[in-house]
């Protein structure tokens, strides 16, 4: 027992000396070892869905999977005289999910055009009332607009509140049960912010009283999901959309002689056509020529549209999760066609305004290639036409319409397949949606120009980057990024698919993505159903390099630091001094004559006088910032080594990769 107390004192001793000793304080930038962190947090949300098997480590949807589906059917009339549409709408809500809703969160965009509300960096063109509200109704039952303020013993009331935010919530008496649906009445009516003082996409919605271009014009049920329930973020204006999938059959009533275009099918052609009009559309699937519907000259009743006072429009569309459409006095309307693999042709409309005719010269060629590229690289274009609406907004996209010019055409086809098809977060994860949908357009801006892509030099460019106390991880919400949103949610992206590319190669990565497509289409995938399916598809875990792009701003910053040869062995010493780490590539030029070049295992040629040697990234593992990198070659004298000789390693100085023999 004595024993025991003096060993039990001498620790107690020890421990309090160990508190006592100072712990040595850093005293330069480049600390001497680093963690290498090799595994991605996994937050709440996506422990909860592991738990509930609806996700899983394989990055496919989890056996117990499920989303809700939204049906909508709108009646819309547009009242360009006062800018404003008058609308009703019913929605079927689908409850796929295994709870009972006890509230529905809605979503009511166009209250971000009043000025009492939350906003970021965009303008709206004009300040309006918003969204107003008349009317709300659950399975018949009207909901109480204008609650009273609540009180602790107050029975319970179907409610609404937050009607002019840009999220507002019904509170049920009866919730709807796991398994079954309801539906939801709402009528409403919003102006179409108009003016030169707009700010932001989607902030302008008009040209005056000629041309209206609505987007996020109707109230929307919030995306319900496994991961956080009601996603209730508050739209800001930059950051986009999270919506859920689901059938729309819309009418719009506008002044004939007003063209409307929109997502869907066309159902009532000759309810609004003429027949001159229906007769060019029928020629529209024959060839690749541009045929013009209606011409500059044909406006007005009668000549653009069928002849009367109003005419309404209606339109059909399937598994989609929005609905846009544009409708003007002066449209010219042009059309052709893209042949989609595995489908055949389907068509591409236009429609624009005499005065910016200039901008659509080139726009459908345009649109067909992108439609016809991306639906080889990724999966066939899913829907039955696409449309370019012309109007105040010059870069927007929603389901078969984008709101574009020839000058965004590629950019804006391209998120017809994410997040259209591949319904991500956007509001959260815009690296996801505008991400993906920049790499792809450096791979179709080669194609169209009929030569190889070339992503080297991206990643590396990171390190001149990295470190910005403006940036935001691109795990960060996308909605919440500050000054730094144009990178985080755009051009970071390609930057780690290059690094990516340039560990297991490019078309590795394409190829994985395309069973991504696959797995993930019409869903909605998380992160790490990205990075844990990307993992599975390449056939390594690759959770060190998600967590360095992901959740930090960190880098490589390599360099060689000595290179070393006698007797027919060579040692570079390569050090990084980030906290990012990557393989070691080394491209090692020899003089031209001289002893046979050696063979040795981790090298490939690149021609007779040139080899490209690579080290896995693991030999960084044991937290050392330095890596002697030994190659046996033989006798060849070597003229030139360099580090990440294709540039795909975040490195802010370069200058410090070559070395040359003296």
């Amino acid at each position: 027992m004595k024993n025991i107390f003096l060993l039990l004192l001498f620790l107690s001793f020890q421990t309090f000396a160990q508190q006592k000793a100072p712990i040595p304080q850093r005293e330069t930038v480049e600390t001497q070892n680093r963690a290498i962190r090799m595994d991605v947090p996994l937050t709440n949300s996506i422990r909860r869905a592991f738990e509930a098997g609806t996700r899983d480590f394989s990055g496919k949807p989890g056996p117990n999977y499920w989303q809700l589906e939204t049906d909508f059917t709108i009646k819309a009339s547009l009242n360009p005289s006062n800018q404003t549409i008058t609308g009703s709408e019913k929605i079927l809500i689908h409850n796929s999910s295994p709870d009972d809703l006890g509230q529905i969160v809605l979503r009511l965009d166009h209250n971000v055009f009043r000025g009492d509300v939350p906003r970021g960096t965009s303008v709206p063109a004009e300040n309006t009332e918003g969204m107003i509200v008349t009317s709300i109704k659950i399975d018949g039952k009207v909901v109480d607009l204008n609650p009273a303020p609540s009180r602790r013993n107050d029975p319970p009331t179907l409610k609404a509140t937050g009607l002019k935010s840009t999220i507002a919530t019904i509170s049920l008496l009866d919730p709807i049960k796991a398994g079954s649906t309801a539906e939801l009445e709402i009528e409403w009516n919003t102006k179409l912010p108009g003016g030169e003082n707009g700010r932001g996409h989607r902030m302008t919605q008009r040209f005056d009283s000629t041309l209206f271009q609505p987007t996020q014009w109707f109230p929307r049920l919030a995306k319900y999901d496994d991961l956080r329930g009601w996603e209730t973020s508050l739209y800001l204006g930059p950051a986009e959309f999270f919506n859920n999938f689901g059938k729309f059959d819309v009418s719009i009533t506008v002044p004939a002689g007003w063209i409307v275009s929109g997502t869907g099918v066309l159902q009532n052609p000759e309810e609004v056509l003429t027949p001159s009009a229906r007769q060019r559309l029928a020629m529209v699937l024959n060839s690749d020529e541009e045929i013009t519907i209606v011409s500059e000259a044909e406006k007005g009743p009668g000549k653009s549209t069928l002849d009367g006072k109003t005419l309404t429009w209606r339109f059909v569309a399937d598994k989609v999760n929005d609905f846009a459409w544009a409708t003007s006095d002066r449209f010219i309307w042009k059309a052709t066609r893209a042949m989609i693999p595995g489908k055949g042709p389907i068509p591409i409309h236009e429609v624009f305004i005499p005065e910016r005719a200039r901008f659509f010269e080139s726009a459908l060629t345009r649109t067909r290639h992108a439609l016809e590229f991306y639906s080889e690289l990724w999966a066939p274009y899913p829907f039955p036409h696409l449309t370019l609406q012309d109007g105040p907004s010059a870069g927007m996209e929603y389901p078969m319409v984008i709101n574009s010019n020839q000058g965004a055409a590629d950019h804006e086809t391209a998120h017809q397949w994410w997040p259209m098809m591949l319904g991500t977060n956007e509001t959260r994860y815009g690296w996801m949606d505008e991400g993906f949908n920049q790499y792809m357009n450096i791979l179709s801006s080669a194609s169209s120009r009929k030569v190889a892509y070339n992503l080297d030099g991206l990643g590396q460019s990171y390190g001149r980057i990295s470190g910005s106390e403006d940036e935001a991880p691109l795990m960060w919400s996308a909605n919440d990024a500050g000054p730094g949103y144009g990178f985080q949610t755009y051009q970071k992206t390609p930057l780690m698919l290059s690094m990516l590319g340039g560990i297991v190669g490019d078309e590795a990565v394409i190829n994985a993505m395309k069973k991504y497509t696959d797995s993930w289409a019409f869903k909605h995938p998380s992160p790490w159903d990205y990075i844990f399916f990307m993992n599975n598809a390449l056939g390594q875990n690759l959770e060190w390099f998600w967590y360095y792009w992901l959740f930090t701003t960190e880098s490589v910053e390599g360099s060689i630091e000595n290179v070393s040869s006698n007797q027919g062995k060579t040692v570079v010493t390569v050090k990084q001094a980030g906290e990012m780490p990557s393989p070691v590539v080394l491209k090692v030029e020899f003089e031209a004559e001289g002893p046979a070049i050696k063979s040795i295992a981790n090298s490939k040629m690149i021609d007779d006088t040139t080899v490209e040697v690579t080290w896995p990234v693991s030999v960084w593992f044991d937290g050392n910032r330095t890596f002697d990198a030994v190659m046996e070659f033989g006798d060849r004298k070597i003229k030139k080594i360099t580090l990440d000789p294709h540039g795909r390693f975040p490195d802010k100085n370069t200058s410090d990769n070559v070395w040359e023999w003296k």
